[in-house]
């Protein structure tokens, strides 16, 4: 149940786009940074889901194109036992960033879901777009294509966002096996939030139009199962979505940021961190934060994303940037609520006598680093259990913290800009991992003198809570 939230570029002081949101999944989350690989002709890949999913399916192989993008992405190992690893959101050196938002398809179409089902699945698509998109609109291509050659493997239904400098499409895959989706465009006028994923009103009327996409049987699948009479408007969501439309959260959301652009100073990038801040839309269920500025011709270094490890409520926003060599041991995969972790061990004696899947998946020297993600949970469960006392201060904080990093960020930006048109690459990867680094670890640090005075402060003025219903502030959604 992930969130995204899409701004165009009218809307924002700054003249940029942005997309932002966070993944709603209850397992561990990680930052990785995949290089720019070539393949050979023959490559192929594993795509699909398992007989243990909770819609089953079978694992099927595709081709690999010759070679995939340099990108930043969040994954994440447990939904719906959907095999991992998994992945719903990041940038590419193309500049195209990709959020990955369920939306639950008509129960009819999930009933007809074969039980063998084949081809890519949620997160499938999101990695593919990442690793093969030039433009937000290639994205859209390349999912329409990868499901009319291969199918679609889901759990009921799902949606991405894809977004570049000029614009951004919200692809909505309906669950069914019949091949069925629907994608819209979204200009520099649009503010658009997906939670769920939804497309209204969709001009079939007019097959021309540019802003909207669909397969050939769109139209007259629906009518053949009597969900939709000819001649009649055809809304998308009630016609093979939930028919719910936009959920209130999102109207609210919405709301909000259409009235912050309607200010003379528009909508800044501190904006777009609230809209994914805010303890109205995020609490322990947000796995991170991520918010991308959708920069135009831009050196691929140069490309970032501001992201928070845990939700962004419990951590301040961080810039990383694509032209760092490595992701810090620390914002890395660790056990802390990865899925069947819990079985496993960090030693080799039972895996040596054949039970090889008794050991972990996680590195030790990466487990004997702290976690970030563990870090932010302490220091959320601490805000939250006396959030009335404690997350006005704390989010006090974040905002000074991100207030300073956005001058600083541009700094470097500038700095590597100039290494760069020098000649000297290699020296500018050094100060952006520096950089990057430097403050991922500073941020870490933070959090965690923050939640020690916390946990003293709650011992003394409040004591720690033992009851079995947690307590958080009121979430719309």
């Amino acid at each position: 149940m992930s969130y995204g939230l899409y701004i165009g570029r009218n809307h924002t002081a700054d003249g940029i786009a942005y997309l932002a949101g966070y993944g709603d999944e209850p397992s561990s989350h990680w930052l990785e940074l995949l290089p720019r690989c070539r393949h050979e002709a023959d490559a192929r890949i594993p795509v699909g889901v398992t007989p243990q999913a909770d819609l089953p399916g079978r694992m099927s192989e595709i081709p690999q194109v010759s070679e995939t993008a340099r990108h930043l992405r969040v994954s994440y190992s447990y939904y719906k036992g959907v095999p991992a690893p998994l992945t719903n959101g990041g940038l590419n050196e193309h500049g195209v960033a990709v959020r990955d938002i369920w939306s639950s398809s008509r129960p009819d179409l999930v009933a007809m879901t074969p039980v063998d089902q084949t081809g890519p699945n949620y997160s499938d698509l999101a990695r593919l777009v990442l690793e093969r998109a030039r433009t937000a609109r290639d994205g859209v291509d390349i999912i329409a294509d990868l499901i009319a050659r291969h199918g679609y493997a889901d759990y009921g239904g799902n949606s991405h966002l894809i977004a570049d400098a000029e614009e951004a499409w919200v692809v909505i895959e309906f669950s069914g096996g019949r091949g069925l989706w629907v994608a819209e465009r979204l200009g520099p006028d649009a503010i658009r939030a997906s939670r769920p994923g939804y497309v209204g009103l969709v001009p079939i009327e007019d097959p021309t139009r540019a802003d909207f996409l669909y397969p050939p049987h769109f139209v007259s699948f629906a009518q053949e199962q009597g969900w939709h009479r000819p001649g009649t408007p055809f809304d998308a969501n009630a016609v093979y979505g939930d028919g719910k439309g936009r959920w209130a959260g999102v109207q609210w959301i919405e709301a909000e940021m259409a009235a912050r652009a309607g200010r003379p100073e528009k909508i800044g990038l501190a904006d777009v961190f609230w809209a994914v801040r805010t303890e109205r839309l995020t609490g322990d269920t947000a796995g991170y934060g991520q918010v991308v500025p959708l920069l135009g011709a831009e050196p691929e270094a140069l490309r970032l994303v501001w992201h928070t490890q845990v939700g962004a409520v419990a951590a301040p926003f961080v810039p990383v940037f694509l032209g760092i060599e490595s992701v810090p041991e620390e914002y890395r995969r660790h056990r802390y609520l990865s899925d069947g972790e819990a079985a496993r061990f960090l030693d080799t004696r039972h895996a040596e006598k054949g039970r090889p899947e008794t050991l972990s998946a996680v590195p030790q020297g990466i487990e004997s680093t702290r976690s970030a993600g563990l870090a932010g949970k302490r220091l959320l469960n601490l805000l939250f259990q006396h959030h009335e006392t404690f997350l006005p201060e704390a989010l006090a904080l974040w905002q000074a913290i991100e207030a300073t990093l956005i001058g600083e960020q541009a700094r470097i930006a500038r700095s590597a800009a100039v290494l760069i048109q020098a000649g000297e690459p290699d020296l500018a990867a050094h100060l952006l991992t520096y950089f990057t680094g430097t403050e991922l670890q500073r941020a870490l640090d933070t959090m965690e003198q923050l939640a020690q005075s916390l946990e003293i402060r709650t011992r003394h003025l409040f004591g720690i809570r033992t009851e079995p219903v947690p307590r958080a502030p009121e979430q719309i959604w």
